[in-house]
């Protein structure tokens, strides 16, 4: 019998475990492909979170070899936008983020297990989780499975089941940026930013779009639709394989399932192009490990510790998601009213607030 078993062993998840056996608790983690590897993503881990991810990792050197980002560029209507990041975010890889703090999970004494799917769950708390190597029990869990699990379920909530894809690869650039680019065009966009691996003369970027299939399928297509992301690409040379995900849905945030709190993308996808989506999963994972502890040292029960995350997700997180939700219809506004927002977006306070209104708020 565990404590708590956690599903899915990314940020969401491993942020989770580690924040649970910290206070204590004898913690499962199950994953059900392995680490390292890459995933569709921005790789880009907003301030909010920063002093949160260093904490997790705490003796690994990781956080000490990222890039910081200070600023943003924001390619629109032919036009270049620059808004202020501060305080600076990271950029920081997947394939070494995921397996840090994997790596971490298992120092502070979770138990943890990788190419292990899970079956069924059954049970209200206590819990039973079937996997392939036998049943597990725990006095309580949290969904960490991301979009796609076999444990998630799309609810009527959906306000955007979009045909859109994400795409995703490093390239090597002889030109080494500093700031986190992004390049709009109809149907999508495409993030640009350097990344924490480099070698010689090459630095190397993050390149990640979404984009609606019938504009574009691949990086390739996706450049030509902006002149100024196209002409940019002319000199990258791709160094790892293009990673997809689709389809993209959006929806409202469902924090809580039954007794099961949902974190990270289990709960709901956030639109990629605010950059919270790491940031969003290490808070939820943490805040749902934190409410369930009053719940595992008998101060609450189980369903006064599911209601605490639950409040305390659609006070501090919800907003990030319905604020993004309104950025992303501006931004796919007919031509003349896309022209208007970036003449807004020139001024530099408009800038500021539409990237403080699309973090965390509190």
């Amino acid at each position: 019998m565990y404590d708590l078993i956690i599903i899915g062993g990314g940020p969401a998840g491993s942020a989770a475990a580690i924040t649970a056996a910290r206070c204590g608790s004898k913690v499962l983690l199950l994953e059900r492909g392995h680490f390292p590897r890459h995933k569709v993503c921005g790789e880009f881990v907003s301030a909010e979170s920063r002093v949160l991810l260093s904490s997790l990792l705490n003796d690994t050197n990781l956080p000490a070899r990222t890039l910081s980002i200070s600023s943003a560029r924001i390619f629109l209507g032919g036009k270049v936008f620059h808004a202020p990041i501060s305080p600076s975010a990271a950029s920081i890889t997947r394939f070494e983020l995921d397996y840090a703090l994997w790596e971490a999970a298992a120092r502070t004494g979770v138990d943890g297990k990788m190419g292990l799917a899970v079956h069924e769950v059954s049970g209200n708390g206590p819990f039973s989780i079937s996997t392939p190597a036998g049943d597990f029990q725990s006095r309580a869990l949290i969904n960490a499975s991301g979009r796609w699990s076999n444990l998630r379920l799309h609810s009527e909530q959906t306000i955007n089941h979009s045909r859109g894809i994400g795409l995703k690869a490093h390239f090597a650039t002889p030109d080494a940026i500093r700031t986190v680019d992004l390049y709009f065009f109809k149907g999508g966009y495409c993030g640009v930013q350097p990344v924490s691996s480099a070698s010689g003369d090459q630095a190397t970027i993050n390149v990640c779009a979404m984009v609606r299939a019938e504009r574009a399928t691949t990086l390739g297509q996706v450049f030509a639709l902006n002149p100024q992301l196209y002409e940019s690409s002319r000199d990258w040379r791709q160094c790892t394989p293009v990673v997809t995900t689709s389809p993209l849905i959006f929806q409202t945030p469902t924090p809580l399932r039954a007794l099961v709190p949902q974190v990270g993308d289990a709960a709901a996808f956030v639109d990629p192009f605010i950059g919270d989506g790491i940031s969003l999963a290490l808070q939820s994972g943490a805040m749902a490990a934190e409410a369930l502890t009053t719940y595992l040292r008998n101060d609450e029960s189980l369903a006064a510790a599911c209601n605490l995350y639950r409040e305390r997700y659609q006070r501090e997180l919800a907003p990030v998601y319905r604020n993004s939700s309104l950025l992303r219809r501006a931004v796919n506004l007919p031509g003349v009213i896309r022209s208007a927002l970036a003449g807004l977006m020139s001024h530099r306070k408009v800038a500021e607030y539409i990237v403080r209104k699309s973090r965390r708020t509190a």
